[in-house]
């Protein structure tokens, strides 16, 4: 083009060859189309790829490369189903309704975004960026939910049969004599399930939850469009109970009517808890390939979720398109910890039965942002902004919002047969942090965990914040001689002050929250505190304790709930949550909750059982009380 430039004292080349105004722009508009014909044709011929290195970055040039084959029309949607991810915005009003598309385009748009993430950022996006769509303008932010391309990997498959062969008890326990008093309990256990599910199964099969009252189906808007959470949440229950014929009936509904390809908005947690927890549990008890095949492919579906400038994901996904965001009520539109941190668990299982290192990826990266962050005294707070990775609020709770983020760091380092030095390290120091600023005790000698505010405690303990007595006694069990009768001991006494939360209640059920202040202490003070929904939290600490002390009294303890479940809450067609605890004539909620069926019940039941059911040298539980097995042996090294 410096031939075009003009001169001094010499007119214009168009001019020098004696053109007019009209054919001057005739010349020009040729000489621009030739110039585009030509640069065009570097990247449209198929063998182009030695052309495009001299234009695009390295990791643009492997993602055109390796589609080369694909068309002009695919390369678009793949490139849009890309970006819409990152929005971290509700979607637009006009966004595709559930059920819209026929099957076939749906599973193309699932190859395209798989290929899209496999192949890193589009060709168009500048190396190690991606295109936010923000206030109708792009922008470039940095790149880290994509990993690198990979090489095709060798056929894999997990030797299952190897796995059942590591356990070291066997997964229902050998049953030797017990005495006739806790039998009967368990049995008893048993037959709430069977009657809580036959009512579910009458009534609300298909449906997310069952209303007992009404005897109908509820679906909810948690779970992005997809049905069934009670039947996947009761799989494992069942199977433990050898209800073998619930079972069946529940294993036929996934086989036959679970439909993934759904176009709704999720709850990354809970759909990770429910259904891939539930799904994997159920592959590991029963190595049914149908929970294995369903889990993973689940699991495929959240990962766009995790494409955000620091790799901590969104709150809420659409598992159609893809599109995450975070929550409208959540700070600043921050990620909540105890949802970002309670993925490990089953990401890592994603991850040793496919094959797939992506979804283990993903969850160690939640640990690199996390330790480089600066901890107020130590402490982690509740809100995270997962596009600068700083904290947005200094909240900090050990109960909703912040739980089983620490639940989940010690069953880490127990699910990688304690090699998993960084998930104890993190545990053992959140810990002592928690025990310094959070621990407290009431005039009347209850020890609670208060909340923090960034300093100003407020002391009100959460029925949510129940599990951390089982917790601290299951991490006691592996700390050193010196500290754990410490750990035992609070433990303990945290366990007892949340059953304190029951015992003064009318119902002997707990409200779902209780303070200590003004001459109150383990009472809800608040008309919003005093319900029941059926929670786990506290009969899951009474079967830790049960299993690490054998104290009776928290078996005791257990069946007192049993009774009060009994009088309270169950109706004719189900199980229903109350609406205040202290009535003994309360008004239901009309709600029986999956969780009752995947966590109230199991952990009632265990706590009847011996300790070689579900075995804790074998088991590990997530945060929905689904078993997930301890890493003795790497299973990987079988391929077919």
């Amino acid at each position: 083009m410096v031939l075009l430039r003009k001169l001094p004292g010499m007119p214009g080349w168009p001019a020098a060859l004696g053109l007019r105004l009209p054919q001057k722009f005739l010349f020009l508009l040729f000489l621009s189309g030739l110039l585009t014909l030509c640069f065009g044709a570097l990247f449209l011929l198929p063998d182009s790829s030695r052309f495009k290195r001299l234009f695009l970055p390295r990791r643009a040039t492997a993602a055109s490369s390796s589609s080369s084959s694909s068309s002009a029309s695919s390369s678009s949607a793949s490139s849009s189903s890309t970006r819409d991810t990152d929005l971290p915005r509700s979607p637009p009003a006009a966004a595709e309704p559930r059920h819209a598309s026929p099957a076939a385009p749906r599973r193309l748009r699932e190859k395209l975004r798989t290929a899209a993430r496999m192949a890193g950022p589009p060709a168009h996006t500048a190396p190690g960026s991606r295109q936010q769509v923000q206030g109708g303008e792009r922008r470039a932010e940095p790149a880290t939910g994509a990993p690198p391309a990979r090489e095709t990997r060798a056929p894999f498959r997990f030797d299952y049969e190897r796995f059942r062969r590591s356990l070291r008890h066997p997964v229902r326990g050998r049953r030797p004599g017990e005495d006739p008093e806790t039998r009967a309990r368990r049995m008893k256990v048993k037959e709430m399930m069977k009657f809580a599910w036959d009512n579910y199964k009458q009534y609300a099969l298909g449906k997310n939850e069952l209303r007992p009252l009404t005897k109908n189906g509820h679906i909810g808007n948690m779970f992005g469009g997809l049905r069934g959470a009670t039947v996947v949440d009761a799989l494992d229950t069942l199977y433990i109970m050898e209800l073998e014929e619930e079972f069946q009936e529940a294993k036929k509904w996934v086989e036959k009517s679970f439909d993934l390809n759904v176009n709704g908005e999720a709850s990354l947690f809970e759909v990770n808890i429910r259904y891939i927890g539930g799904l994997l549990a159920a592959y590991y008890l029963t190595g049914e390939e149908v929970f294995k095949s369903k889990a993973l492919e689940l699991g495929e579906k959240l990962l766009p979720a995790f494409n955000t400038p620091t790799g901590i994901p969104r709150g809420v996904i659409n598992l159609g398109s893809g599109m995450s965001w975070s929550w409208g009520w959540a700070s600043a539109g921050s990620s909540i910890l105890a949802e970002f941190g309670t993925l490990h668990l089953e990401f890592m299982h994603l991850s040793e039965l496919s094959g797939n290192p992506v979804f283990a990826e993903k969850v160690m990266n939640i640990r690199k942002v996390l330790n480089r962050v600066e901890k107020p005294q130590g402490l982690y707070p509740n809100f995270l902004s997962p596009v600068t990775g700083n904290w947005v609020q200094h909240h900090v709770s050990i109960g909703g919002l912040g739980d089983s983020f620490y639940e989940y760091l010690i069953k880490s380092w127990l699910m990688s047969d304690k090699k998993d030095s960084e998930a104890k390290k993190m545990y053992d120091d959140a810990l002592e942090a928690i025990e310094k600023h959070l621990v407290k005790k009431s005039a009347g000698g209850l020890t609670y965990i208060a909340e923090w505010r960034g300093g100003i405690l407020d002391h009100k303990m959460g029925h949510l914040a129940c599990f951390s007595g089982g917790m601290i006694a299951l991490g006691a069990e592996h700390a050193g001689e010196e500290r754990k009768q410490h750990f035992v001991d609070l433990a303990a006494e945290i366990t007892n002050t949340c059953h304190e939360s029951y015992a003064r209640s009318d119902t002997k059920l707990g409200p779902e929250a209780f303070r200590f202040d003004a001459g109150t202490e383990a009472m809800a003070t608040r008309l919003s505190e005093r319900y029941y929904i059926l929670r786990p939290e506290v009969v899951e600490s009474y079967m830790y304790m049960w299993r690490l002390t054998h104290n009776p009294k928290y078996r005791q303890w257990g069946w007192e709930v049993v009774k009060a479940l009994e009088k309270h809450c169950r109706v004719e067609a189900g199980f229903s949550g109350i609406r205040d605890v202290y009535t003994t004539t309360p008004t239901h909620d009309n709600m029986q909750q999956s969780f009752f069926l995947a966590e109230t019940l199991k952990y009632l039941y265990l706590l009847f059982c011996e300790d070689d059911v579900l075995s804790l040298d074998d088991w590990v539980f997530n945060t929905e009380a689904h078993p997930l097995p301890v890493n003795h042996t790497n299973f990987k090294a079988s391929v077919q």
